[in-house]
């Protein structure tokens, strides 16, 4: 079963200087029905004015991973580290028993979009972490390309749970199929252009609940950058609710 959710469903946050949309609830966004999926708890769609940002802020236990689109974004935080993170980069930080952290737009002149996701951690208090791996546009190419796993398999980053996260870039006749497992759930998430996950059309901005299907096929791409969580089989992590 593939359960839609299309892009103009999420929720909106508007700031002047940030511009940001939300599939599940968060801040001061709620809606009972779409309170994550599985670990998936965070998928904020966020675009930020030329230099300025998210200012120092703490989490603790949360697996909290950036994927920029346009742009660079500037990342400081408590563990010492300072980085910017460009198109092809993922950045993963892991909170653990709590870390602070700040994210800008590097530029002065331009826009940065990115995405901004949190996975619930199949642990607490652990060890605060950074990682941070550049994904290239040919790594991605008409494939799904694995950029985070729980064992850092393939040179992907490691995450703190029973998850994996896939990124691929398909157009024209580029075409990929995942397998997910009878006992597994997975989310798509459309980061940009369109195309067809099992036959359906699915457009920039949409996301997708995906239960029962042990194959997904991903065709007729128009400039489309996307991203699919292979998950475990709940509806909402347990560490969450």
């Amino acid at each position: 079963m593939i359960d839609i959710r299309h892009a103009n469903q999420r929720g909106r946050a508007e700031h002047g200087w940030l511009s940001s949309r939300h599939t599940f609830s968060f801040a001061n966004y709620y809606d009972p029905k779409q309170i994550g999926f599985s670990d998936l708890l965070v998928i904020n769609d966020d675009r930020v004015a030329p230099g300025r940002g998210f200012g120092k802020h703490p989490h603790r236990d949360m697996e909290i991973f950036s994927y920029v689109l346009e742009g660079a974004l500037e990342h400081k935080d408590s563990m010492g580290t300072g980085s910017v993170i460009v198109p092809g980069d993922v950045q993963l930080m892991s909170a653990g028993t709590g870390v602070a952290h700040s994210e800008f737009n590097h530029s002065a002149s331009d826009p940065v979009h990115f995405l901004q996701i949190w996975i619930a951690p199949s642990v607490k208090n652990a060890t605060p972490r950074y990682q941070q791996q550049n994904f290239s546009a040919q790594d991605k190419r008409g494939t799904l390309r694995l950029v985070l796993s729980p064992d850092g398999a393939n040179g992907s980053l490691e995450l703190r749970q029973d998850a994996r996260v896939y990124a691929g870039l398909f157009d024209g006749s580029e075409a990929a199929s995942v397998d997910i497992a009878a006992d597994r759930y997975a989310y798509v998430h459309v980061a940009r252009g369109s195309v067809k996950v099992n036959g359906i059309v699915l457009n920039e901005g949409d996301g997708a609940r995906i239960r029962n299907e042990r194959q997904l096929q991903f065709t007729d791409g128009q400039d489309a950058e996307v991203l699919v969580f292979d998950l475990r089989n709940n509806e909402v992590s347990e560490l969450w609710s």
